[in-house]
């Protein structure tokens, strides 16, 4: 991120600090997060929501992360992010149907105290999660932060290194609701990737039907009917007038057939535990 960029943020922050400080009464509370996983298309969904009339999304940010590295700021600093009641309301009158409103920070589905802070400040709230082939997405995940200036090892070593980074660091951040952990962020490539682990413990806390699961490679290859499933479970009438695109990728250079066939056999259980979960075959392992 550029000096520039950093300090535009700052301020965007600071303005709804300010705003939602003045005005949280007024506003709408998030009906539902786009939790996870990184690297599986949540901007995409979220830019495709956004298109719904009945979609208020939050303003300021796609992702305003609260819940997982600013739940100091407070609840009317989070709430200045989204739309008021009264435009809430004016969708009924167009759809028959009340506006809702959510947001989409990806780090939530991992972060150890996410969940937990979730269910205390929105009982109601429901949860979408996006996964795609563990194997691409850490390696989509690896592009990515190597990018952003949050990783300097090839993908090979930063593999290496994961465990060792990440040793004991979920258990600070639960021990120290207050600390921040960059390696847990940015560098867990693989086990952000063994998705039953985090939608376990995310079905322990909210129950299973609040949880809506969209396999993301379906979802891109015929996005209408997964859509759909969206709208159903967010209580929204199906929308005719949605453009379907895919956001936020990045090149990369093809993987070693070798490292591939590895990581493949890495995920090989969990995504057996995954499928069992799921009442369903994931497309990467059809």
């Amino acid at each position: 991120m550029t000096l520039a960029k950093a300090k535009a943020r700052r301020a965007v922050r600071s303005v709804t600090r300010t705003v939602g400080r003045w005005t949280a009464n007024s506003r709408m509370t998030p009906d539902f997060l786009i939790v996870g996983a990184q690297r599986c298309g949540t901007t995409s969904l979220f830019k495709t929501l956004s298109q719904h009339p009945g979609v208020l999304p939050a303003v300021y940010h796609k992702g305003v992360h609260y819940f997982d590295t600013g739940y100091d700021r407070g609840m009317d600093w989070y709430l200045g992010h989204f739309p008021t009641n009264r435009r809430a309301e004016a969708v009924r009158a167009q759809l028959g149907v009340r506006g809702v409103t959510g947001e989409s920070s990806p780090y939530y589905m991992f972060h150890p105290l996410a969940g937990e802070r979730i269910a205390a400040d929105l009982p109601a709230v429901r949860l979408l999660v996006l996964l795609r082939d563990p194997v691409e997405r850490a390696y989509s995940a690896h592009a990515h932060e190597s990018a952003r200036g949050f990783e300097s090892e090839t993908f090979e070593r930063a593999l290496e290194l994961e465990q060792s980074r990440i040793a004991g660091e979920r258990e600070r951040l639960l021990a120290d609701p207050t600390a921040h952990s960059h390696h847990y962020q940015h560098n867990a490539y693989l086990t952000r990737g063994q998705y039953v682990e985090q939608l376990e413990r995310l079905e322990s806390i909210f129950g299973r039907d609040r949880l809506h699961v969209i396999d993301a490679d379906d979802f891109f290859a015929d996005p209408r009917p997964a859509f759909d499933g969206v709208c159903d479970f967010l209580g929204l009438p199906h929308w005719a007038d949605i453009s379907f695109g895919k956001h936020n990728a990045r090149s990369r250079s093809a993987m070693d057939p070798e490292l591939r066939a590895r990581l493949e056999a890495h995920f090989t259980p969990y995504d057996e535990r995954l499928a069992a979960w799921w009442g369903r075959v994931p497309s990467w392992r059809r």
